[in-house]
């Protein structure tokens, strides 16, 4: 055999092994997928209290939804962020139940069992709030209390913007005032550093490949080596997370929250939040700094803020007790 039919050969031999390879990787992710519906079921069955699972469409989208409690009690929204999806909740909806409240955690579109538009300016912040804002009138109620964290804590703090009249309470977990958000990127370096996936997430295709090619190793990367309380994920939390980011079309869904908050950038003054406000936030977060919580009174006159140490960006997992303490305790007050 010629040299350059040897190299060829090899060459063919490596195309082969990386097809065989993909093939088998799309085969498990297929089949973690299809997992999701009986790992929700499961999951939904361990929370220690009666829930469902159910489907409403809301804004043309048909959202996949947990709901909780009592029919009469204060109607709570939790809104998960990225990568997550509704199971993010599970350590606060048992409590929130066992405290009276009607509890209601979607997964967002885009995320999981919920519809994913295809365009990316399905997903600007606007129709995110109103996604929100029709699933409040879907149970019969005008306003509900508001919880997100991450990019659920981004939706919520624009909720509040769009909707104060439908924001009973307001509290958000390890997410950026938008406004402060930009600030701390036009003069922080240290934050423009952290923030330098928000780029990555921008490019065509390749940021959703990478991390889908095995989706329990992206799983068990985002979560349990990126928290800084290692126990918070076990191995069980960790496949239902990888079964929402193995869902065909996910992964692209969930990054056009990214790129469409490049593109579609909102010009208009921040209003003010008049609404009571929580700002629980974990100090050792690997991507949003301390910083982001100072001089937010010009924008939320009306806030409280706490400080976990020693916790990561994952907070309402990683310091469950002490997240559903201040929770509880601000949802009580006047």
């Amino acid at each position: 055999m010629s040299r350059t039919r040897f190299r060829w050969f090899f060459i063919g031999l490596a195309v082969g092994a990386a097809a065989a390879s993909a093939r088998q990787a799309r085969a498990r992710r297929l089949a973690l997928a299809a997992r999701s519906e009986v790992l929700t079921r499961r999951a939904v069955e361990r929370l220690g209290v009666p829930a469902e699972s159910k489907y409403m469409t809301v804004n043309g989208v048909r959202l996949h939804t947990i709901v909780a409690g009592p029919e009469d009690g204060a109607l709570i929204v939790l809104l998960h962020g990225f990568p997550e999806n509704w199971y993010t909740w599970r350590k606060q909806i048992g409590p929130l139940v066992q405290a009276g409240y009607r509890v209601v955690a979607p997964d967002q579109r885009g995320y999981n069992l919920s519809d994913k538009p295809a365009e990316v300016s399905s997903y600007r912040l606007n129709t995110l709030t109103a996604d929100i804002r029709e699933l409040i009138r879907a149970f019969g109620r005008e306003r509900a209390i508001i919880v997100g964290h991450d990019w659920g804590g981004g939706v919520a703090w624009q909720f509040a913007m769009n909707y104060p009249e439908a924001t009973e309470k307001l509290i958000v977990m390890n997410a950026p005032h938008t406004a402060r958000f930009a600030h701390e990127l036009k003069e922080n370096p240290a934050q423009r550093r952290k923030s330098w996936y928000m780029g990555y997430f921008q490019i065509p295709w390749l940021p959703e490949t990478q991390l889908g090619f095995a989706p329990m190793y992206s799983a068990t990367v985002a979560f349990r080596q990126m928290a800084v309380r290692k126990n918070a994920f076990t191995d069980d939390d960790l496949e239902v997370m990888a079964a929402s980011l193995a869902q065909p079309g996910a992964l692209t869904a969930m990054l056009n929250w990214y790129r469409a908050a490049f593109r579609y950038r909102d010009s208009r003054a921040v209003p003010v939040i008049e609404t009571p406000s929580l700002l629980i936030w974990a100090e050792d977060d690997f991507a949003l700094g301390k910083s982001l919580t100072f001089g937010l009174e010009k924008w939320v006159p009306n806030l409280r803020i706490h400080y976990i140490p020693d916790c990561g960006h994952w907070v309402q997992n990683e310091a469950p007790d002490e997240v559903n303490e201040q929770l509880l305790g601000f949802l009580k007050s006047d």
